[in-house]
C-alpha cells in the first residue's frame, strides 16, 4: 500500500481538497446554507480548515501506529487547512463585517473568540510562505522549528471553535481534544528522543 501511495502525486490531494469550497459556494448561490448562509458558510469553512489541520496532524500517527505512510501528503493537507482559514476570515471580513475596519479591530481586539481566532490564523502565515521545497532548504534545521507553530495554531483553532459556539458542543468538544491528544502525542515522542 505505501509503494502506491508514495507514487501518487501530491496535485489530486489540492483538487479533491478545494471540493468542499465549490460546493459552499454552490450551496451559497442557491440559497442551500440556510435562512443564515453568511454564518453557515463561515462555520462550514472554519471547520473544514480545522479538519485538514487535523489530518495533517494525523500523519505522523498513521505512519507509526498504522504503518501507512502519507508523509508526501502532509504539506498539502496544511496548505489546503490555510486556504480554508484564509476563506474562513476574509468571508467574516467581506460578508459579514463589510470590510468596516474599525468594528473589525474592536471586535479582534474585545471579543475573546475572535482574538483566539486571529491568534490562531497568524502564525500560519509564515508557516505557509516557509513551505516551498526551496523555502525549507534555505532555513535549514530552523524550517522545524519554526513550523511547530502550527501545534499552537492547530490548538487556537479548536479552542476558537468552542468559544463561539457558545454552549459546549459535543462536536466542538472533540475536535478540541483530538487536537489536544495529537499535539500532546507530538510533544511526548520529541522529549522521549531527548531522553535518549
Amino acid at each position: 500500500m505505501n509503494d502506491v501511495l508514495r507514487r501518487l502525486p501530491e496535485w489530486p490531494v489540492y483538487i479533491f481538497g478545494l471540493l468542499p469550497a465549490v460546493r459552499f459556494l454552490w450551496l451559497g448561490m442557491t440559497g442551500g446554507l440556510g435562512v443564515e448562509p453568511i454564518s453557515a458558510l463561515e462555520h462550514a469553512l472554519g471547520i473544514t480548515a480545522l479538519q485538514f489541520l487535523i489530518a495533517s496532524l494525523l500523519v505522523t500517527p498513521l505512519r507509526r501506529y498504522a504503518g501507512i505512510n502519507l508523509l508526501k501528503f502532509r504539506r498539502a493537507l496544511g496548505l489546503l487547512g490555510f486556504i480554508y482559514v484564509c476563506l474562513h476570515l476574509l468571508t467574516w471580513l467581506v460578508l459579514d463585517m463589510s470590510m468596516l475596519w474599525g468594528q473589525i479591530v474592536n471586535d479582534i481586539i474585545e471579543r475573546p473568540y475572535i482574538t483566539i481566532g486571529f491568534m490562531a490564523f497568524v502564525p500560519l502565515v509564515p508557516l505557509a510562505a516557509t513551505s516551498t521545497k526551496k523555502a525549507i532548504r534555505r532555513m535549514g534545521p530552523r524550517w522545524q522549528m519554526l513550523h511547530r507553530l502550527a501545534y499552537v495554531s492547530v490548538i487556537l483553532g479548536a479552542v476558537h471553535f468552542v468559544m463561539q459556539e457558545k454552549l459546549w458542543t459535543t462536536e466542538s468538544l472533540i475536535y478540541l481534544v483530538a487536537t489536544i491528544g495529537l499535539v500532546a502525542m507530538r510533544l511526548l515522542w520529541r522529549r522521549r528522543r531527548v531522553v535518549r
